[in-house]
């Protein structure tokens, strides 16, 4: 069965860090890009990076990069995405999903519970 599960959420100050983990089960990471979208309160879900099933080569979205980082661990089946210097409006419940390809929109599968991001002091 394929699941993808999100942790590693919860309250942080400004300009603080953060390292969530979605963690892959049923296939493997090499085989499917795996994605991470956030969805803040009363706005759209917007993706935040994308890692590349074949190559490993992540995909930031423009406003986002220098401050997030996206990694996986193939033996751990792991997805990561490294957040720094966090800001009020990075508050927001994040998902992984798999997509057909980084390039595309199309995800593959359902939407997971996610895991909750708050940035306050």
């Amino acid at each position: 069965q394929v699941q993808l599960v999100e942790s590693g959420g919860g309250l942080v100050q400004p300009g603080g860090s953060l390292r969530l983990s979605c963690a892959a089960s049923g296939f493997t990471l090499d085989s499917y890009a795996v994605a991470w979208f956030r969805q803040a309160p009363g706005k759209e879900r917007e993706r935040v990076s994308c890692i590349s099933g074949s190559t490993g080569i992540t995909y930031t979205e423009d406003y986002k990069k220098g401050r997030f980082t996206t990694s996986r661990d193939g033996a751990k089946k792991t997805v990561y995405l490294q957040m720094n210097s966090l800001t009020p409006e990075d508050t927001a419940v994040y998902y992984c999903v798999r997509m057909v390809a980084c390039s595309s929109r199309l995800i593959i599968g359902s939407w997971g519970q996610g895991t909750q991001v708050t940035v306050s002091s």
